[in-house]
């Protein structure tokens, strides 16, 4: 099987196939991930962010639309997608680390070390055995197709680690959409808060963890933990 890393646009289906819109992604990223080596302050966290919103929205529409198919198409799907799942899972686990302890913590080197180290682990799985499998599984027409969902999922997506919440469905898509409107109101207000005056950053600091507050509590109700299989979620 060869690499979608190392196969051309007309080979992998076209501009609109789900595994163009994939790799297109993990270039993205590893140009992120070249940028953080060596940051530190507010340029890492920064591009942390930038890393976080791609990512996060990235394997959810993974799990939501691709994985389902393998299991469906592939004798050895569930073992193959349960693999990549766990490292989306510890990306999650690391993210919410991170950000709960801060920036002084001493465990941050290392976990910023194993965040890159699992990332690009979970790259090149996708792109030399996942990707492959699916493309000798399914017709061209069928790689456009899920593009297209994929691509609309990407755009309803939560944008934030909850490592709690099932990497499979139900759980994951029931549990999408208010993570999904919870994640892009924060985004809005974080982003607002690093533009606004000073006296009204205080305000705009406390909305921000108000919503990630409710978050917790969705990623807490049992349906959004439907079809978990552990360890994928905590």
């Amino acid at each position: 099987m060869k690499s979608i890393a190392h196969q051309t646009v007309e080979e992998l289906g076209g501009p609109g196939s789900v595994l163009v819109r994939q790799r297109r992604d993990h270039v993205q990223l590893d140009e992120l991930l070249n940028q953080l080596d060596g940051t530190a302050g507010a340029a890492q966290e920064e591009l942390l962010t930038r890393i976080d919103r791609l990512v996060f929205s990235h394997a959810f529409a993974e799990e939501t639309v691709l994985w389902p198919v393998l299991r469906r198409v592939l004798p050895d799907g569930d073992a193959l997608t349960l693999r990549v799942e766990k490292e989306h899972q510890e990306v999650n686990e690391l993210v919410s680390a991170l950000e709960r302890d801060g920036a002084a913590h001493p465990h941050r080197p290392a976990r910023l070390a194993r965040l890159v180290e699992v990332l690009r682990e979970d790259v090149r799985d996708e792109e030399d055995v996942l990707f492959p499998r699916l493309q000798e599984a399914v017709s061209v027409e069928e790689l456009r197709r899920l593009g297209r969902r994929w691509a609309v999922m990407r755009r309803l997506s939560p944008t934030r680690a909850h490592p709690t919440v099932s990497r499979r469905p139900p759980g994951n898509a029931l549990s999408g959409l208010p993570l999904s409107v919870l994640d892009r109101t924060r985004d809005a207000v974080d982003a607002g808060v690093r533009r606004a005056p000073a006296q009204l950053a205080p305000a705009g600091r406390a909305l921000s963890k108000g919503l990630a507050r409710v978050a917790g509590l969705v990623e807490l109700i049992p349906l959004s933990r439907a079809g978990d299989k552990k360890p994928t979620s905590r």
